[in-house]
């Protein structure tokens, strides 16, 4: 059986785990070739750092790539929910950053688009618009936290890409059934190829923006976002199969998740690192998401 290897690391330091997560996957990581690498944060709101992807984590990846050989321009590319992109990284403490690896900045919310066909909420032909330069790059690396989602139970490495790279989230956004179907059918244009999820501090209750602190002090990355997602889902106490998107993409084979077909590697054990998130309080309504003849829409 083919399995997908996922780092799980513990430590005293952010960095220090994101590190140790990419070294433990390097030999997957392959960088050949790649010229349009666009590495995206999380930020949903530019106002309130736990919601936020934490700029120690993006210059782990950074010096991560920078021993890898990468010398081309790297684009850092956002588009908040709230707030504009350059607000996020002055008020996060990027722009030091942005000056000494001389990065390409695009705000994802401004960039040109084109046409993905959706569903709306009554599950008909929806069309939604997709940042061409995610669409067009080779190389996509998602780094964020991991929360609790008042929508679609969590929020990780694949909600991060897909709705990010949208120009105007709320078409997405169409009733639990529609929008857990649109995260799936967005997934292979925008799937990151390396995800990291920055799991020092989550956030539960009130995701992904007024919740409360998770002090974690975990890293996991893997180059199958589905397992990287997956396996965190259920460090967080979530099964992935409760979770719309994460299970549409299990059954139509869009990565590994399932435990047997995932390799773990790091310093902790699956029973060390297991934390249950306290889930948002419409968990149960969000769980409603189920669609009858499912077949056709997927």
């Amino acid at each position: 059986m083919t399995r997908s290897r996922v780092a799980l690391i513990r430590g005293q330091e952010r960095y220090d785990n994101i590190t140790r997560t990419l070294q433990a996957i390097d030999d997957q990581i392959d960088l050949t070739g790649k010229q349009r690498i666009v590495l995206k944060p999380n930020f949903v709101t530019v106002h309130r750092q736990l919601a936020a992807t934490h700029v120690d984590a993006v210059r782990a990846v950074l010096d991560y790539l920078r021993g890898r050989g990468v010398t081309q321009q790297i684009t850092l590319a956002e588009g908040p929910a709230i707030g504009s992109a350059l607000d996020g990284f002055h008020n996060y403490g990027y722009e030091p950053l942005i000056r000494e690896y001389g990065l390409r900045v695009v705000d994802l919310n401004r960039d040109e688009t084109e046409p993905v066909q959706v569903w709306n909420e009554r599950l008909r032909p929806h069309t939604v618009r997709v940042s061409r330069m995610v669409l067009e790059s080779d190389f996509r690396i998602s780094v964020g936290p991991p929360k609790t989602h008042d929508t679609v139970i969590v929020t990780l490495s694949l909600k991060n890409y897909a709705v990010g790279s949208l120009v105007g989230k709320r078409a997405v956004h169409q009733g639990c059934a529609g929008i857990n179907l649109n995260l799936y059918k967005l997934a292979p244009y925008v799937a990151p190829h390396l995800s990291v999820i920055d799991g020092f501090e989550g956030m539960e209750g009130h995701g992904p923006t007024r919740g409360e602190p998770v002090d974690w002090r975990i890293a996991v990355a893997s180059t199958d976002y589905l397992a990287a997602d997956c396996l965190t889902a259920r460090l967080m106490g979530f099964d992935p199969h409760d979770v719309g998107y994460l299970h549409y993409c299990l059954v139509q084979g869009l990565g590994h998740g399932e435990p047997e077909e995932i390799e773990v590697v790091g310093n902790v054990s699956l029973e060390e690192a297991y934390h249950a998130f306290r889930p948002h309080p419409t968990t149960e309504e969000q769980r409603q998401w189920r669609v009858r003849d499912v077949e056709r829409y997927l």
